[in-house]
């Protein structure tokens, strides 16, 4: 079954960076999609960016030009590089496989906050 962790998430100033990690296991996910997910307090949980097994990525408007999404199979790990960033994106953060969802993982808190 797959397994999804999550971390990096931290308490960062407005305009600040963090990068995120997504770690799978138990399941060759090579070449297939990644996605991170974001869900802000009473509010639904959204797509922020995918990643497929052939490098393209697909950003939210919200936060294209901010972040960046990016994988190392070899380690099975997927990236999320955020930057400039707002208070609008504080939220738990997952990563899942957005063609057969697996069991959701815990998912890191960002706050961003002065």
């Amino acid at each position: 079954q797959v397994q999804l962790v999550e971390s990096g998430g931290a308490l960062v100033q407005p305009g600040g960076s963090l990068r995120l990690s997504c770690v799978v296991s138990g399941s060759d996910f090579t070449f297939k999609p990644v996605s991170w997910y974001r869900q802000a307090p009473g509010k639904q949980r959204v797509t922020v960016a995918t990643i497929n097994g052939d490098g393209t990525t697909i950003y939210a408007d919200s936060v294209r030009g901010r972040f960046t999404i990016s994988r190392d199979d070899a380690k099975d790990t997927v990236f999320l590089q955020m930057s400039s960033l707002k208070p609008d994106d504080t939220a738990l953060y997952y990563c899942n496989t957005p063609v057969n969802l697996s069991p959701w993982g815990q998912g890191t808190q960002v706050t961003v906050s002065s």
